[in-house]
């Protein structure tokens, strides 16, 4: 899921011409802006999701063992001059620098084909383990400076379950905006009811949000009521959901204002904006 910034100096490239050493430049910049810190080590991410223009899919696809296993080389040798850090003098006893470690015996690396992705450009999925936590979501980049978009089909194909994917003749129904921990994301509500939450032991959300556990599993819940068009909202948490400013009862459905703040555990807050 997502954990950061960092400069990009890869330039955008025309259609079919993405190079693997932009590629794998962009998975070492992921790998370090998906750092979790724990007490005494630091995990990265292992597992990415690299999301290509069918195009430039179609181009790289005879050599993507090629650029995985490269870029595995790269991103051991980052590791290893991450813990290769000089020692600081006067360091307190006590006070050792944290290791860098994944959870994965080895990065996991896949090459997947998705039309939302512009001509050149690639965007990546990562996260901290091959079975996914609550709490320990990863992070997700771009090449280029543009917002990562959420939809339904890509958190299907990188969480394995089923959905009704957006198609382009797909009706909008509302936009929400709101930044998590792998940055700013706008999601595109083309269905009548949404799931909000981390997710996670298997439990899928139509939004998933990279955030700590204060977010619990499935947070709340959006609907829209097909015949007359007015948009309701029940909390399901155990931290709590605001809206605009007050805090719902839970499990109790309340009508959603078609210009909403929508607070979520005091941790994040989503921009609710119904499309008429």
């Amino acid at each position: 899921m997502a954990h950061y910034g960092q400069d990009v100096s890869a330039g955008k490239v025309g259609a079919g011409k993405l190079s693997g050493q932009s590629v794998i430049g962009e998975l070492l910049r992921n790998m370090e802006l998906g750092r979790f810190e724990l007490a005494y080590s630091v995990l990265l991410p292992c597992v990415f999701n690299v999301y290509l223009h069918p195009e430039d899919h179609a181009h790289l696809a005879g050599v993507f063992p090629l650029i995985a296993e490269d870029a595995r080389k790269a991103l051991r040798n980052r590791v290893a001059q991450l813990n290769a850090r000089p020692k600081m003098i006067g360091l307190k006893v006590g006070k050792a620098p944290k290791e860098f470690k994944i959870a994965c015996r080895e990065w996991v690396i896949d090459f997947l084909a998705n039309a939302e992705v512009p001509p050149g450009d690639v965007e990546i999925h990562s996260e901290l383990n091959e079975t996914v936590e609550p709490g320990f979501r990863g992070t997700k980049t771009t090449l280029m400076d543009r917002e990562p978009s959420v939809t339904s089909e890509r958190l299907a194909q990188s969480s394995g379950a089923g959905s009704q994917t957006r198609k382009a003749t797909d009706r909008v129904f509302a936009e929400i905006q709101y930044v998590d921990d792998s940055g700013p994301q706008t999601y595109l509500m083309t269905q009548n009811d949404v799931s909000i939450g981390r997710g996670g032991d298997g439990q899928f959300m139509d939004l998933a949000l990279y955030a700590s556990d204060d977010v619990s599993r499935e947070h709340m819940r959006l609907r829209r009521d097909p015949a007359t068009g007015v948009f309701l909202i029940t909390d399901k948490s155990t931290n709590g959901t605001w809206l605009n400013g007050k805090r719902l009862k839970r499990g109790v459905e309340e009508p959603l204002p078609d210009v909403s703040d929508i607070g979520i555990a005091e941790v994040l807050t989503l921009a609710f904006r119904a499309r008429r």
